[in-house]
This record gives C-alpha cells, structure tokens and sequence, in this order.
C-alpha cells in the first residue's frame, strides 16, 4: 500500500481512511483481490480498529471491497455490470450538463475550459495520475458550471468499477490523445452554442472504454468479473 501520511487529528478518522483506500484501490495501487487487513490497516494508520472497519463498510457500499466471514476482506474485482450502470448514469446526467451549457453561451466558461484542456494535453505523455486529475477537472468543472456539483459527487460515488476500467485502458495506446481531442471536441461545441454537437461529442466521448471491454479483459483477465 503506498505510503499513508498521518491522520489530521481535527478530522474524523473513518473518512480519510475511506479516502485514502478509496484512491488506492481506484488507481489500481490495491489491485482486484488484494487481501486487506483491518489490524495491519489500523496500525498503519495509527487508529483503532473500529474506524478502519467503519471505512472497510462504505467501501462495501460502493461495491470496491469483499468483506467475507471471519473477517476476511478483499479488493472486489471489476463488475462489469456495475461499470455500465455507472456509465448509465454519467451519460444521462452529463448530456443534460453540456446541453445546459451550451445555450448558455458562457465564454469565460469556454476559455477556461480550453485552458484545463491545454494543460491536460502537455500531461498526455507524464504520469498517469496527474493526467487524470485534469480529466476529472475538466468534468467537475462543467458539472460546477451547470449548477450540479452535488451529481458529480454522485457519480463519482457510482463509478468506481469504471474508473478503474478507465485506468486500465489509459496506457492503450493513443488513447491519452484521444481523450484530449474528445475535450476539444466538446468545448468547441459548447462554444458554438450547439447543444446537439456537445451531447453528439460527449457520448462519443463517455463510450470509449466500454467499447474497448473485451481487450480490456483479454490485457487483464484476473481483474475483471461479469
């Protein structure tokens, strides 16, 4: 597990512990089946057990960990089914974003927008980690803009099984690239005021993954479950 700063004392325990799990299992540091251990956990942490099984808790809502008998707990495996449920959801709320935002006619909104996609566009080739920063940016930030930031928090909460996808396809080759042009594409459209454009661009945009499933599994047959 990568290695844990100390807790900030002024906050409760439980959720910087969901947090700092949550991020590891969905950047893949805590592959599918990695066996967790609450006291290994706790004292990493330097905490009782009792808010590292409060963490262990919501990770089993949002379908990340296998919590089994005797204790026994496990990074879940990527759900498919799971995964495209989530997509369901994103497609149908983010189309009704970028439709609201298009006939808004925001043009500090538009520059600021091809600006975050300038930046993720010199990230296309560093580390994955900061690269997708930029992404979920360039999202929350359309989300923020349509008055909807509580339903990204939404999604976000939802997508864990396709965010991990989504890490698993980025090394594929062109598809950091792929997803800039996607940006553009959208901003562009956005800038336009053409909403059908945006939510043609978006959908085109939120589909690449899942079209890309079965190579997916065949790369990494071990993470994944139907």
């Amino acid at each position: 597990m990568k290695t844990i700063h100390k807790l900030d004392r002024t906050r409760q325990a439980a959720p910087q512990v969901f947090g700092w799990l949550r991020e590891a299992i969905i950047s893949l540091e805590l592959a599918p089946g990695t066996p967790l251990s609450r006291a290994e956990i706790a004292e990493r942490f330097e905490l009782s057990q009792t808010p590292v099984r409060d963490a262990l808790m919501q990770l089993r809502q949002e379908g990340l960990v296998d919590i089994f008998a005797q204790h026994a707990t496990r990074v879940s495996r990527i759900d498919l089914p799971s995964a495209e449920q989530a997509q369901f959801l994103r497609c149908a709320i983010e189309l009704e974003v970028v439709r609201t935002l298009a006939l808004a006619g925001d043009g500090a909104l538009h520059a600021r927008l091809r600006s975050m996609v300038d930046v993720q566009a010199a990230l296309a080739t560093s580390g994955a980690e900061e690269f997708i920063a930029a992404d979920q940016a360039f999202h929350r930030t359309m989300y923020e803009a349509a008055g909807a930031p509580d339903l990204y928090e939404l999604v976000r909460r939802r997508s864990g099984h396709l965010d991990r996808l989504r890490r698993l396809d980025l090394p594929s080759a062109g598809n950091a690239e792929r997803v800039v042009r996607d940006h553009r594409r959208i901003v562009e459209a956005l800038a336009s005021g053409a909403p059908d454009a945006a939510q043609a661009a978006l959908r085109a945009h939120l589909s690449g993954t899942l079209s890309r499933v079965t190579d997916i599994r065949q790369r990494h047959p071990e993470y994944i479950t139907d």
